[in-house]
C-alpha cells in the first residue's frame, strides 16, 4: 500500500515558509477505531522538496510521531515565490506519493515595514483627530454646554 499524499499548507514569513503537514490518513481499523499512521508505524519520516527558479532541491529526511506539525525553512530569499512537496516514508513502507505542489512568496522587508508604518500612521491620524475635537469643544465650537445670552450672539 501507498502512503500519502499529505495534506500540506504553507505561509510566508520574512526570509522565511513555514509549512504545515497533515498526515495521510490510512484506513485500517482496530476495534471499530480508524488507527492513525503513527498508530501502525509508531513514527513517520518526510521529506521536503523546495522548488525554486533553478530548480528542485531536496532536504534532509526528518521524523516525526505527530499526526499534524509544522516545520519552517529558512535563509530563504525575501519577495520570492516557493514550491513545496512532502513525501511521506515509514521504515516499513517506503512506497509514497507525494503531495501536490503548494507555493508561496516570502515576505520582502519593505512589506514588514509598510505595516510598521501604517500602524503608526494610524494611531498619529487618531492623536491628531481627539486633539482637534478636544479644541473645538474647549473654543466653544462644538458641544457647547450653555447657550450664549442674546446679547453675545
Amino acid at each position: 500500500a501507498f502512503l500519502g499524499p499529505p495534506d500540506v499548507n504553507v505561509s510566508s514569513c520574512l526570509n522565511c515558509i513555514t509549512v504545515t503537514i497533515k498526515l495521510p490518513t490510512s484506513y485500517l481499523r482496530k476495534n471499530e477505531k480508524l488507527w492513525s499512521l503513527i498508530d501502525i508505524y509508531g513514527e513517520l519520516d518526510y521529506g521536503i522538496t523546495l522548488k525554486t527558479l533553478d530548480g528542485e532541491h531536496k532536504r534532509p529526511h526528518k521524523r516525526t510521531t505527530e499526526e499534524i506539525f509544522s516545520t519552517v525553512i529558512e535563509e530563504l530569499y525575501p519577495n520570492r515565490n516557493y514550491c513545496v512537496s512532502v513525501m511521506v516514508t515509514a521504515s516499513l513502507n517506503k512506497k509514497s506519493i507525494p503531495s501536490a505542489w503548494k507555493c508561496v512568496t516570502t515576505d520582502s522587508v519593505a512589506q514588514q515595514d509598510y505595516y510598521t508604518v501604517a500602524i503608526a500612521g494610524a494611531v498619529c491620524l487618531s492623536l491628531i483627530l481627539a486633539g482637534a475635537l478636544k479644541w473645538m469643544h474647549a473654543g466653544g465650537y462644538i458641544l457647547q454646554k450653555t447657550l450664549l445670552p442674546h446679547s453675545l450672539v
